[in-house]
């Protein structure tokens, strides 16, 4: 007897999942963040994986507002929200393996400080980082996690200017758009090579400004 594969007619309703328990994990992983210690940027070395925040402090510039009103008495405000997954994570291969012993995380803040210190017109001691580890089996809320802290803070690096966290394209890809990160803030080698479309300088910097004076 064939066996019938005819489709029932579409629900929206039955292809939803909500759960509760995972939303206030997540709000519990991000308490749980913001009560990491800071740390100098690239901090020392350490290994494991998981999130990461960048803070401006800088009393001066575009960015003065941080350094001035909103990070004044604390770090209260990213300027850029990132993770690290172990190795073999995005392939399903971490099964088994120990998550404690790559150093994803610390040389992805390396990376950070290297482009930083690149750029003509930021300078790194106006930096610091904050970031938690996760372990086991844990490593698979990475994700979840980066994306609810972005979603609590909205930071200028990742919702208004992008291009910060991006490693050198391929030179099939160099012809590509610019992005607007590194035409606010040239210096970075591969990004100077860059030959595809970009953006007017004086209107990257008025979206920046717009966000900031909405900084509180």
């Amino acid at each position: 007897m064939a066996k019938d594969f005819s489709f029932v007619p579409f629900k929206r309703e039955d292809h939803i999942y909500h759960n509760e328990a995972f939303a206030e994990l997540c709000k519990d992983a991000v308490r749980a963040f913001n009560g990491t210690p800071v740390c100098e940027l690239p901090p020392p070395r350490f290994t494991g994986s998981g999130v990461y925040a960048i803070y401006c402090t800088t009393k001066k510039g575009i960015y003065e507002r941080y350094g001035n009103k909103v990070n004044r008495m604390g770090y209260n405000v990213p300027i850029y929200v990132g993770k690290a997954v172990p190795k073999g994570w995005r392939q399903s291969r971490t099964a088994g393996v120990e998550t404690d012993k790559g150093s994803t995380l610390r040389s992805r803040l390396v990376h950070h400080s290297k482009t930083i210190l690149a750029a003509e017109n930021l300078e790194l001691n106006d930096f610091a980082c904050r970031f938690m580890i996760f372990s086991g089996a844990s490593v698979d809320m990475i994700a979840a996690v980066e994306a609810a802290l972005i979603a609590e803070y909205t930071p200028l690096w990742n919702a208004v200017i992008d291009g910060f966290g991006n490693n050198a394209p391929g030179n099939k890809r160099m012809g590509g758009i610019v992005p607007k990160w590194h035409i606010l803030h040239r210096g970075v080698k591969w990004a100077l090579k860059m030959t595809g479309t970009r953006a007017d300088v004086r209107q990257v910097q008025k979206s920046v400004m717009d966000y900031m004076m909405g900084l509180r």
